[in-house]
Formats: structure tokens, C-alpha cells, sequence
């Protein structure tokens, strides 16, 4: 079994910052993707940050230069820093990857339960 769990949403002002933590534990081989995603009330998830299997990272528009995500493979964790926060940003963030438990099995993708980020004043 695999899970992944997310630590570190809540309340913040606008122009607050927030640190997101991730950890995947379980039987892992090997992880191919990890990353965060968002949905809002009303919308669709949407991609906020990741790693690709290349180690490359990939950006929301709406976060570039605001966010940055950064991992410590030894603990099969990634983070999210969030700094400048705007009201927007309010939503759900969940945690994601796509992973293979053993050298043999398939890839198969998880999602984290998710944490509340809240962009207020």
C-alpha cells in the first residue's frame, strides 16, 4: 500500500507565505512524477507544480515566481513553498504521483487526501 500525505495548508493573509510538505511511504520501487495540484469550489483540478520523470520541474502560470516546489528523494518527499499568496490561490491542494511499486509491476498514479489553503484577510 501506498499513501501519500500532505501537511502544512491553512489560514494566511494576503501576501502571506505557506510551506506544503509530501510524503509518499509505502512500497515504493520508484517515483517517475510527484507534485502538487489545486481545485478551487466550482473548478476543475489543475496542475500547480511538479517534478517530471526527467527531474525537470513544471509550473502553473499562475504561480511562477511566487511558488517553488523542491524534494528530498531520501525521504520521498516533496515541498511546496508559497510565498506572495493572493486570494486565488484559496483551494484544495492535493498531493500527486505517478510511481511503480516493484520492478516489475506497472506505473500506477496516487493522490493524497488533500489540505485547505485559505487566502484571506
Amino acid at each position: 500500500q501506498v499513501q501519500l500525505v500532505e501537511s502544512g495548508g491553512g489560514l494566511v493573509q494576503p501576501g502571506g507565505s505557506l510551506r506544503l510538505s509530501c510524503a509518499a511511504s509505502g512500497s515504493i520501487f520508484y517515483i517517475f512524477t510527484m507534485g502538487w495540484y489545486r481545485q478551487a469550489p466550482g473548478k476543475q483540478r489543475e496542475l500547480v507544480a511538479r517534478f517530471t520523470a526527467g527531474g525537470t520541474t513544471n509550473y502553473a502560470d499562475a504561480v511562477k515566481g511566487r511558488f517553488t516546489i523542491s524534494r528530498d528523494n531520501t525521504k520521498n518527499t516533496v515541498y511546496l513553498q508559497m510565498d506572495s499568496l493572493k486570494p486565488e490561490d484559496t483551494a484544495a491542494y492535493y498531493c500527486h504521483a505517478n510511481l511503480r511499486r516493484t520492478s516489475w509491476g506497472r506505473m500506477d498514479e496516487y493522490w493524497g487526501q488533500g489540505t485547505q489553503v485559505t487566502v484571506s484577510s
